[in-house]
């Protein structure tokens, strides 16, 4: 892969990084406000644990994004961005682009995929 597309990938990953931290910093924020509040009666702490429980599962995703991203950048510093772990083959631009966070080429994955289904993982 070329340095262009290289820096490219790693403004793209380092600004969606950014977002994130950035936004699990603020539903800290807005959970603790909401937890301060011990006025409301049942209904609304019901309605009010659902809506964190959203947000935890929401932000439990947005974790596993970030460790991607970290060891995505880190395979652009160790030179192995962009190669499949399977095959070690290039992965297609295309693939990138549309998941700049993956670490196999499509058929890899495919083939990952089907076998997960097939044992029912």
């Amino acid at each position: 892969m070329e340095k262009k597309e290289l820096d490219y990938f790693r403004q793209l990953l380092e600004n969606e990084l950014n977002l994130l931290i950035e936004k699990a910093g603020e539903t800290v924020w807005e959970l603790m406000e909401a937890s301060s509040d011990n006025e409301s009666d049942l209904l609304d702490r019901a309605t009010q644990e659902l809506s964190q429980n959203n947000v935890f599962r929401i932000r439990s995703r947005e974790s596993r994004l970030i460790k991607k991203i970290r060891e995505s950048l880190q395979a652009i510093d160790d030179g192995t961005y962009g190669i499949c772990e399977d095959c070690e083959e290039p992965i297609a631009i295309e693939r990138l682009m549309a998941r700049p966070v993956t670490s196999y080429c499509i058929s890899c994955k495919s083939r990952r995929e089907a076998f997960e289904k097939a044992i029912g993982y």
